[in-house]
């Protein structure tokens, strides 16, 4: 009897030990495992409204390589408890007069190499210098809505996504909707001050008033590069009271004002006070379409906003950086410098410390406000008009590919095209950064559902680095 318990034990003992030799074979594909896309977003028919309402409730995952669609008129919305995420390689065809709005959670997650586009369809464009006046461009008109984060988005996240043609007039039904005003055209609002809006590696083609708005939140804009924005104002980032972050690594080519804008204007009641870390950015040709006078071109500080701004490259833009003194910025915890820029000709260098600003120029600048008896002598009052005869068409960039002096009025430089701006390995802009500073990260960091890079303070001016680092457009 206790050989056959004996022989018994030993087959129970072999059965264990041959399950966990397979479990243990199983457990690398366990962990490789990719779980089915939480309800999958079906593409067979557009998003369409019915029954009178314009509203199209969405939630789920829009899938790799699908097309989705959305009918015109129509307010695709993520309801305040649901997530819509697109993965990688999605297109999203929006229609006309439609409009994209997250009251829960949005995340598009595309990747370098399957980028997403939220976008119109049927669109041909020109973007030669020139090519396209802005009466006839369709980067400028509108076609839809854009994507308008309410004040119970909590996470609005854009990867490696491409936002192009918005900007239409929000209009009453959408306004109720997402808690904005009327008369918005804004291609993407975010207003919730304790959400985070987090845009990377994108892009954001075309736009008619502010490009983006940020009314109030946490904030991280990374690498990203804005063309054609704005009609005959607005700022590229616009960013109101209430707004924390960091913009770094971005690439603004003619925006109809600045392309980087912090004002503390409309600070609500336990929002926190504008904070905004600003460094290694590149605006080309900004402020061109702006009709009123005496506006940027580049970046503004402005009316109680904190924060600073290093390492920043402006080239030919009709106002250099902007400090506001009325109303006033907050100059006591404001700081800046290693900011360049360069001027073809006499009015662009003459506005490198904008008549009737509070810029203080810095020892830090390139081009050196010392090089010169003329430029910026030591009689020079902040705010008044000098002689910038010394510094134009000096100091040129360097970039891989891209015409200094321009053979062109500023103002036809509004697209990237064929053009690349990283710097050759000559470029006077190498080594001229300040590496010392910190970026403001208060948004969450996480491959999907946050920040996945926030990249630090760069040896070399501008948004590109000469070791491949920065913008990687």
């Amino acid at each position: 009897m206790k050989r056959i318990i004996s022989a018994i034990f030993c087959l129970i003992i072999l059965a264990v030990l041959s399950s966990c030799q397979k479990w243990k074979g199983e457990h690398t594909d366990i962990y490789n495992y990719t779980p089915p896309a939480a309800n999958p977003v079906s593409d067979a028919a557009p998003l369409s409204c019915s029954g009178g309402s314009t509203v199209v409730p969405v939630k789920g995952t829009m899938l790799s390589g699908k097309t989705y669609t959305v009918a015109d008129g129509c307010d695709l919305v993520i309801n305040p408890t649901d997530t819509l995420l697109l993965q990688p390689g999605v297109t999203l065809k929006m229609g006309l007069g439609s409009s994209l709005i997250a009251l829960g959670t949005l995340v598009s997650n595309g990747s370098k190499d399957q980028p997403n586009y939220i976008t119109v369809g049927g669109i041909t464009k020109n973007d030669a210098p020139g090519g396209f006046l802005p009466a006839n461009d369709p980067a400028y008109a509108g076609k839809w809505k854009g994507i308008i984060g309410g004040p119970t988005c909590n996470l609005m996240v854009l990867r490696w996504t491409h936002v192009e043609y918005a900007g239409l007039t929000e209009g009453k039904a959408t306004s109720t909707i997402a808690g904005a005003g009327t008369g918005n055209q804004f291609s993407i609002l975010f207003a919730n001050y304790k959400g985070s809006f987090i845009m990377e590696d994108s892009w954001l083609y075309g736009g008619v008033d502010d490009p983006i708005r940020i009314s109030a939140g946490k904030l991280a804009i990374f690498r990203s590069t804005f063309e054609k924005n704005g009609v005959s104002g607005g700022d590229c980032l616009n960013i109101k009271g209430g707004s924390v972050g960091t913009l770094a690594y971005n690439l603004f080519i003619g925006t109809a004002t600045n392309g980087q804008k912090a004002s503390n204007k409309g600070q609500a009641t336990g929002a926190p006070q504008t904070n905004i870390v600003m460094y290694n950015n590149t605006f080309i040709s900004g402020g061109y379409r702006q009709v009123q006078s005496g506006r940027g071109g580049s970046i503004n500080f402005e009316e109680g906003a904190s924060g600073m701004y290093y390492n920043n490259v402006a080239v030919n833009c009709k106002f250099g950086y902007r400090v506001v003194g009325s109303p006033i910025a907050d100059i006591a915890h404001l700081t800046y410098g290693n900011n360049y820029q360069y001027a073809d000709s006499l009015s662009v260098a003459n506005q490198f410390y904008p008549t009737g600003y509070i810029t203080q120029p810095q020892s830090t600048d390139f081009p050196s406000i010392t090089s010169t008896a003329k430029y910026l002598p030591v009689s020079y009052t902040l705010g008044s008009i000098y002689d910038g005869t010394d510094v134009v068409q000096k100091s040129a960039p360097m970039f891989l590919n891209f015409p200094l002096p321009v053979n062109r009025p500023f103002a036809q430089y509004s697209a990237v095209g064929n053009f690349n701006f990283r710097l050759q390995p000559n470029s006077p802009l190498i080594g001229k950064g300040n590496i010392s500073i910190k970026p403001l990260i208060v948004v969450p960091m996480d491959k999907i559902y946050g920040l996945s890079d926030a990249t630090p303070p760069g040896v070399d001016l501008g948004a590109y680095q000469l070791n491949g680092t920065g913008n990687l457009h």
